[in-house]
């Protein structure tokens, strides 16, 4: 078993090999080797068969282990392996000699980053769930086998890196990144670049793909979430939860005098409160979601099951400060009850 405790920042990793990035620091956690192997053998290997002596879970576990161990480089990778190579050689069965910087810098470049992305966050996941389930591990099998959906939090933000944003030069513009992060296991799935001729709206279609949205749940900002956008999403598998805001007038109006009919049958309305108190803050975030609305949106946002109402109540220092928030969503309610979607809110 590898843990946290042996290696320097361990689940603190960057995944991209050449990308700088910070991931938020998480709890130790019990990770077997042997359980990254076999993921990384779900990624497609893109080299020629011709001359290949290792695999690619192979050097992929290697780089694995040493970015957990807080390397940052290919040569980091390379001296922390060759520190430990008996101890590796027992760890992963391995008799043989281990890879050369060029052999490391080809599987890079033969492999997809996402692909390899998500055998990692995979790993971690079932890790997790492993713990969680203390003396019930078998917990998780028994959702698969009944077919419940494992649906993963994503949240689409962008942002402009602090201390770029007002460059004299104007060969040095703005690091606008947008970035998928999971929520549940901390981490960064992919990072993409803004280019200033871009805005987030048109970068974020481009980019969009299954591995980053099939079993998901997809929360963005107003600038994201457009028609398209959740079409996109609904389309190749995944979940999509926007607000909606100025950018869409009309649909807000048709949500707040929606919310606001007192004569309207509310009977099937869902509703859910959550009072959080702390730092002389007392916070109350209140939902209610319908199906009322879905007839009337269906010809302009794709599968849309359910719309909400979310107000968030802050009394501090006595003063009181209130907002509300309307938004959609494709996830119907029995994936997503007004709880689920409140959570998934404050999370994004």
């Amino acid at each position: 078993m590898v843990r946290k405790r042996e290696m320097t920042s361990m689940l603190s990793v960057d995944l991209s090999t050449f990308d700088h990035g910070t991931q938020i620091s998480q709890e130790p956690l019990a990770i077997d080797s042997a359980s990254l192997y076999q993921a990384f053998e779900q990624v497609k290997d893109r080299r020629k068969k011709k001359g290949v002596r290792y695999s690619l879970a192979f050097v992929l576990t290697l780089i694995m282990l040493g970015k957990m161990a807080g390397e940052t480089t290919i040569e980091g990778i390379i001296d922390w392996v060759d520190l430990r190579k008996e101890k590796l050689k027992r760890l992963l069965n391995w008799p043989k000699k281990f890879p050369t910087y060029d052999v490391y810098t080809r599987v890079l470049t033969h492999c997809d980053h996402q692909e390899v992305a998500k055998a990692i966050t995979q790993v971690i996941l079932n890790a997790r769930s492993v713990e969680q389930c203390g003396d019930e591990p078998s917990r998780s099998l028994t959702q698969q086998v009944h077919g419940e959906e494992n649906l993963i939090h994503t949240a689409v933000d962008g942002k402009v890196l602090r201390g770029t944003l007002k460059h004299g030069r104007e060969d040095q513009p703005p690091v606008h990144l947008l970035t998928f992060y999971e929520c549940e296991s901390g981490l960064v799935l992919d990072q993409f670049s803004v280019e200033k001729k871009e805005n987030e709206y048109s970068r974020c279609l481009a980019i969009l793909h299954p591995l980053l949205v099939k079993g998901r749940i997809l929360t963005a900002d107003a600038g994201i979430a457009y028609k398209e956008w959740c079409m996109i999403v609904h389309i190749m598998g995944g979940y999509y939860m926007i607000p909606i805001k100025d950018n869409h007038p009309a649909v807000r109006q048709d949500l707040i005098l929606f919310f606001a009919d007192k004569g309207r049958d509310q009977s099937e309305f869902h509703s859910y409160k959550e009072t959080n108190k702390g730092h002389g803050r007392l916070e109350t975030r209140e939902i209610w979601t319908s199906t009322q609305m879905n007839g009337f949106f269906a010809k302009d946002w794709a599968g849309i099951a359910q719309v909400y109402m979310i107000k968030r109540t802050v009394k501090e220092k006595g003063e009181e400060r209130i907002e509300i928030v309307y938004g959609m969503t494709n996830l119907p309610r029995k994936k997503a009850d007004a709880e689920r979607l409140l959570q998934l809110n404050r999370k994004h």
